[in-house]
């Protein structure tokens, strides 16, 4: 039996040459109580980058998983910068130390806003699924969902007094939220475009809108404190709510009856700018305001593959394989291609103009400018002998040159590196690619008719054509004995070629969308594509066989390069990020490759599936803040593991008992079945713990079965009675109880059970309430001591006393100086 090829497993290392994206807003933060803004904090692609502008230095990096940044929002005491992402997830970080503890997911998609309450125990998302959900900090949970709106949520701003949430979106309308009811009592109607940006002035008594027309409109708010009477039913108040909305659907026209707030519009400003509002945001003193307009720059190119990352203003830069710092910029035209000259001192550029350009990398200067082509410069390749290059355009030729050193006209002295023409070979259609076969014998010419074509590089002779892509071939490349080509194409297919007569080995359908680049792992039939899905993949020639995916990047991948000996990868992509990647000793089980592939397809169904549905509640304005996902899948299986184990526990104890009865002995439980107790206890409380650290539990419960349910009420009357763990017991009991009411209050079993858990819920959550306030009053008590003693003030007001402090003192020294 012959041994079995392994292939090694190739991992993201670095997260290089981005500074920050263009999704994310930016956020000032402080950082251990340091000055206020001088830290700012950006979105870079998965992670977020905490810059010091006046070192323009990177001070700290929190970490993300794999989905890219798309809000920031620091919390009120700057201690904390809640993170939204492109999956819909938000994670809360500590500034402190850059860790993430608490996570929440609820959305579909992207989040697009953020805000915290006043006090920062609550957080508000909105998101592009039309969503806004509401989320309970401390408790580490959603507490509701709130829809009405039909398209993305553009941005929410609270009103601290009335409890209240206005939010805006792209669907022209603006809605006014109860959130002691959880309902929609107004919808504004004004606006004739997508509203992107409010502001609140004069102590929340004007609101200002921006849209995508240029016009700023003001709304007066005035409270009628009629509307939320103390004593007034809540009742009453619902259906005043609803009757409120249906007078919103009935007709616009007419207005309804106000019942909590009154919001006409005051007056209007009409901006310079036709561009559409990003943003508006006031000074402390509401005396400011300040609006950002959105300026577009499109950058279109055929095939859109340039193979460099080009920045809007056309730089190259140089990084060094060691630190990632980059080392030299250069300004240049479009630049389509590039590569190394021998020696690593200069750079050679093809551009969208079809000129080549030759930097020197010591200096960062330009050395020469070479009219190679009519038309756009598509792709160069340096020679096995490394004494020149070819170079293919858009103008129907490739081009051959020779590498020669000339006197520096300025110096005079110093020779200069410059390329001479050598060789033309004309063609029918515009060249795509270039290659050389390793052995310098054959070169591929990939044109615009979906053909590759073969010449003898010394005669340039026709050999070969190699016909079959239903769409032109982009990239392609050679093996290292010249046995095998591999060409990508726009058709998101790639073929593997026999370069001695020509013959399609296999065709696989490897990317989602076109294949941007190709290339072989040095000395080796493996080879690694780029797509514009956004990943990269590795592929066996010999086997046909797709061995590993490497995903990372969040926008089109133009390009990559291999390391002589395989052992690194730096890829780039149009998210404006380089990404590293090592080769590891790991080996790849392609079975194991396959299964996570269709666990990652079934997450993303579950993703894309319908939201959990509480039996007997119809859909309204407010439903549950989770989402179904693999965790709360897998969280429930593990749920009814338990549980059935707790059952055959259970009848092994009864059997017990009975024999013991059966002979007239004394059984004695906690000696002969010990594990009844430690699985009664271990593995239910410490799953339903870990399932509530995932802010997961409601779902996870909504998923499990009804028939596990009786079991689960005795358990939890059990952990009750030995006060563990009360407080989420609690919660999942209230929540059960709540889903399935009907189905537990008609079963006559399940009464006693009920009734014990009121019993001993009430006295638990007495006892716990009790020394809740009794620790409450000695830490308050120990705070007066302290501070009567020391005359020092704890907590929120220390800081700001010790700079008000710093700063009096500070003006009489001036003062004393002044009058000296």
């Amino acid at each position: 039996m012959g041994l079995t090829k392994q292939y090694l497993r190739y991992v993201a290392s670095a997260v290089f040459g981005v500074i920050g994206n263009q999704k994310a807003n930016i956020a000032f933060v402080t950082l251990r109580g340091g000055e206020k803004g001088r830290y700012v904090a950006v979105g870079a692609c998965e992670h977020v980058f905490i810059w010091d502008v006046r070192k323009a230095e990177k001070v700290l990096i929190l970490e993300g998983k794999k989905h890219e940044v798309t809000y920031l929002c620091p919390s009120p005491d700057g201690v904390h910068i809640a993170v939204g992402y492109e999956d819909g997830g938000v994670r809360i970080f500590s500034l402190l130390n850059g860790e993430s503890n608490i996570s929440f997911s609820g959305h579909k998609s992207a989040v697009s806003v953020i805000r915290y309450d006043a006090l920062g125990a609550r957080l508000v998302t909105g998101s592009r699924d039309t969503d806004v959900i509401v989320w309970d900090i401390i408790n580490e949970c959603g507490l509701y969902r709130l829809k009405g709106h039909k398209d993305a949520i553009t941005q929410i701003l609270f009103l601290e007094s009335k409890n209240l949430l206005i939010t805006s979106s792209k669907d022209s309308f603006v809605k006014w939220w109860d959130l002691d009811t959880q309902h929609c009592f107004k919808t504004m109607v004004g606006h004739r475009t997508e509203v992107w940006g409010m502001v609140l002035l004069n102590q929340e008594s004007r609101l200002i809108t921006g849209s995508a027309d240029s016009e700023l409109r003001a709304w007066d708010i005035q409270y009628i404190e009629e509307g939320k009477e103390v004593g007034e039913p809540q009742e009453k108040k619902v259906r005043t709510l609803l009757e409120n909305e249906e007078d919103d659907e009935e007709g616009l026209d007419e207005e309804p009856e106000e019942r909590i707030l009154s919001c006409k519009k005051a007056g209007s400003v009409l901006r310079e700018a036709r561009d559409r509002v990003v943003s508006l945001v006031t000074d402390a003193k509401a005396k400011v305001l300040a609006c950002h307009v959105s300026i577009f720059h499109n950058f279109v190119s055929s095939f859109g593959r340039p193979n460099i990352v080009v920045s809007p203003l056309q730089e190259v830069s140089s990084f060094v394989r060691s630190t990632l710092q980059v080392i030299r910029t250069m300004g240049c035209e479009y630049a389509l291609c590039s590569l190394f000259v021998p020696g690593d001192r200069q750079i050679i550029l093809g551009t969208k103009s079809g000129k080549i350009q030759i930097f020197d990398l010591a200096s960062g200067s330009l050395l020469e400018t070479t009219d190679a082509h009519d038309g756009a410069l598509w792709s160069m390749c340096l020679s096995p002998d490394q004494r020149g290059i070819v170079t293919g355009g858009a103008d129907k030729t490739v081009k051959f040159w020779d590498f020669e050193l000339i006197k520096d006209q300025d110096s005079g002295k110093n020779k200069r590196l410059t390329v001479k023409h050598t060789r033309t070979l004309q063609l029918d259609e515009d060249v795509l690619c270039v290659r050389y076969s390793p052995d310098q014998r054959l070169l591929a010419v990939s044109l615009l008719d979906c053909t590759v074509k073969i010449f003898y590089t010394d005669t340039l002779k026709f050999f070969l054509s190699l016909y079959g892509h239903k769409l032109p071939v982009l990239c392609l490349d050679i093996s290292h004995d010249s046995a095998l080509i591999a060409t990508g194409s726009a058709d998101r297919n790639v073929k593997i070629w026999g370069l001695d007569f020509g013959d399609c080995h296999r065709s696989m359908f490897a990317h989602d969308d076109s294949i941007m680049f190709l290339q072989f792992v040095p000395k080796t039939h493996l080879f690694f594509t780029a797509g514009k899905d956004r990943k990269i993949k590795q592929w066996d020639a010999d086997k046909f066989e797709h061995i590993q995916t490497l995903e990372g990047h969040h926008r089109e991948v133009w390009c990559l390069a291999i390391s002589p000996n395989g052992d690194h990868i730096v890829s780039s992509s149009h998210d404006k990020s380089l990404r590293l990647w090592e080769r590891t000793r790991e080996p790849i089980i392609l079975e194991e490759e396959k299964e996570m592939e269709r666990e990652a397809e079934f997450e993303e169904s579950l993703a894309k599936g319908d939201e959990p549905v509480v039996p007997g509640e119809t859909k309204g304005e407010a439903e549950p803040a989770g989402k179904k996902t693999i965790e709360t899948v897998k969280a429930a299986e593990q749920i009814m593991e338990a549980i059935e184990l707790y059952r055959e526990e259970s009848e092994k104890l009864e059997e017990h008992r009975a024999a013991c009865k059966a002979a007239g002995k004394e059984s004695n439980v906690f000696y002969i079945f010990p594990s009844v107790i430690y699985h009664y206890i271990l593995w239910v409380s410490l799953i339903l713990s870990t399932v509530f650290l995932f802010s997961e539990l409601e779902v996870s419960l909504l998923v499990l079965p009804f028939p596990y349910v009786p079991d689960l009420l005795k358990l939890f009357n059990g952990y009750v009675q030995q006060g563990l763990e009360v407080e989420l017991v609690c919660r999942c009991l209230f929540f059960l109880l709540r889903v399935h009411f009907g189905q537990i209050t008609s079963n006559q079993m399940l009464l006693s059970v009920i009734d014990e858990l009121r019993t001993n819920t009430i006295s638990k959550v007495r006892e716990i309430r009790d020394v809740l306030g009794f620790n409450s009053a000695g830490l308050q008590f120990l705070q007066r001591e302290i501070e009567s003693k020391e005359d020092v003030m704890f907590f929120a007001d220390a800081t700001d006393r010790f700079e008000e402090k710093k700063r009096k003192r500070r003006k009489r020294e001036r003062a004393v100086l002044t009058v000296t």
